[in-house]
């Protein structure tokens, strides 16, 4: 994210870690990193992240971190909590603060694990083995497209043009040369997801793509914890495949891997659908974002040029 969130200023932050964490910040600096959320660091210690995300089920995303950290899974980076124990405090009136220790490592990049792949699927069936650690805790993952309202009310208003900046038109003529397909693609994702229905249910990261894994020297970190859910291993389990974005089989040796370590056979219907709902959420995000008041360059043009990647 290279734009700073609308309301937000280097005051409210320092003013958030004293009255939430007690700390002293004396130097801010933005970090233009990451999506999805807003990010400083603070006196080279502290890691800030901002999002906009509803307060109630962040909250219990966060507090199942920390409960996996607890339980012994060293490769959680947990939220610090806040002094009156939560790991979230609201910012101002849409935003919400969640504080980490800054790390010295080094992420990879959005795509396929590489050589570390193997030692990932093992971090992650142990994750999974510690679903008794999250009970009660983590939220129940949704089976519904997230961003499916906005997707279908981008399609429905396709017949007019868009004015809320400088992109809309080029994000409307994106969607409208794909709009048949894109119907397609939504009612196979609905088909899919009523072939997976009735399988075991985990502690699931979300998102554990390289990007969110921290190779520091102490060893790997799984970061981002907004997003864990209690859902079907294959919610995980798609982004370790060998392409991701191609059609993956439960022979794939990382998923022969995971079904050593943890018995459980991996479902092919259950990788496609989740594949297929990464790629339609972006959409429907970048769609969401752009039909919004925009301004030229930043997030948006980046959004512009992510949407095209999907629909060209």
């Amino acid at each position: 994210m290279r734009d700073w969130p609308a309301g937000v200023t280097e005051t409210d932050l320092v003013t958030a870690l004293k009255s939430g964490w007690d700390i002293e910040a004396g130097e801010i600096r933005y970090l233009p990193v990451g999506a999805g959320g807003y990010h400083w660091s603070a006196d080279g210690r502290w890691f800030l992240t901002v999002t906009d995300a509803r307060f109630g089920p962040l909250e219990r995303a966060l507090r199942t971190a920390r409960a996996l950290r607890d339980a012994g899974l060293t490769f959680v980076l947990a939220a610090v909590p806040a002094v009156d124990g939560s790991p979230l405090r609201p910012l101002g009136v849409r935003h919400n603060l969640s504080l980490f220790p800054l790390v010295d490592g080094e992420s990879g990049d959005f795509g396929p694990h590489s050589a570390d792949r193997a030692a990932v699927v093992d971090l992650i069936a142990a994750l999974h083995r510690a679903t008794p650690a999250a009970d009660g805790l983590a939220p129940p993952v949704d089976l519904r497209l997230p961003g499916l309202d906005e997707l279908n009310a981008a399609l429905d208003d396709l017949g007019t043009p868009w004015t809320s900046g400088p992109y809309a038109e080029a994000a409307r003529a994106l969607l409208a040369a794909q709009a048949v397909a894109i119907g397609r693609r939504l009612a196979g994702l609905e088909r899919l997801a009523a072939e997976i229905g009735g399988g075991p249910l985990v502690v699931t990261h979300g998102e554990p793509h390289p990007a969110n894994i921290l190779r520091t020297p102490g060893g790997p970190l799984l970061i981002d914890w907004d997003t864990v859910r209690i859902g079907p291993p294959e919610r995980d389990l798609w982004h370790l495949t060998a392409d991701p974005f191609a059609e993956t089989s439960p022979d794939d040796e990382a998923m022969i891997r995971y079904a050593a370590a943890t018995g459980h056979r991996v479902s092919s219907a259950a990788l496609e659908f989740y594949r297929r709902m990464w790629e339609l959420d972006d959409i429907a995000a970048y769609l969401s974002y752009l039909r919004r008041p925009h301004t030229p360059g930043g997030d948006a043009a980046d959004a512009l040029s992510e949407l095209r990647g999907y629909l060209e």
